[in-house]
């Protein structure tokens, strides 16, 4: 059964996947290094794992399954995911999957010498009510096609 794994680090759109899990019967598992605030609700797990740098990357990477559906802005733990069967979205409706994360990979690490060189500052734009109908669009499109892979 398709799961939705939840790299909760700055993740914005939590509450959106919960209710989408919960409308398809999916369980949310929520990963984090703390506590987290969670719904009542049978199909939100959080797994808390320790506080060491990456733990709860290693630990989605370790626990993910073909068929699962992981949302991350990390683009280096969706390129260990990947290889295990998953697709993997981000808060702002980017599907990263065997095709596309190479790309992403490699343009990753070109801002990052581009920063280091000053060539380039700042981060993303401000998140945006289309990022989140993008997001939920998507994901509702990747549940249907995890649901015909099975």
């Amino acid at each position: 059964m398709t799961r939705i794994v939840i790299d909760a680090d700055a993740c914005p759109v939590k509450d959106e996947t919960y209710r989408v899990a919960r409308r398809h019967g999916l369980l949310a598992i929520v990963v984090a290094n703390t506590w987290l605030r969670m719904p009542d609700d049978p199909q939100v797990r959080l797994e808390v794992v320790s506080g060491d740098f990456d733990a709860a990357d290693n630990w989605i990477a370790t626990n993910v399954a073909r068929g699962d559906i992981v949302i991350t802005e990390d683009i280096l733990l969706a390129a260990r995911c990947i290889p295990r069967g998953t697709l993997v979205l981000t808060g702002r409706g980017t599907v990263y999957d065997g095709n596309s994360i190479g790309a992403a990979v490699a343009q990753r690490e070109l801002m990052r010498y581009l920063r280091d060189a000053g060539e380039v500052s700042g981060g993303h734009k401000p998140y945006a009510d289309q990022d989140r109908t993008r997001y939920l669009h998507q994901l509702e499109r990747l549940i249907q096609a995890m649901r015909h892979l099975r």
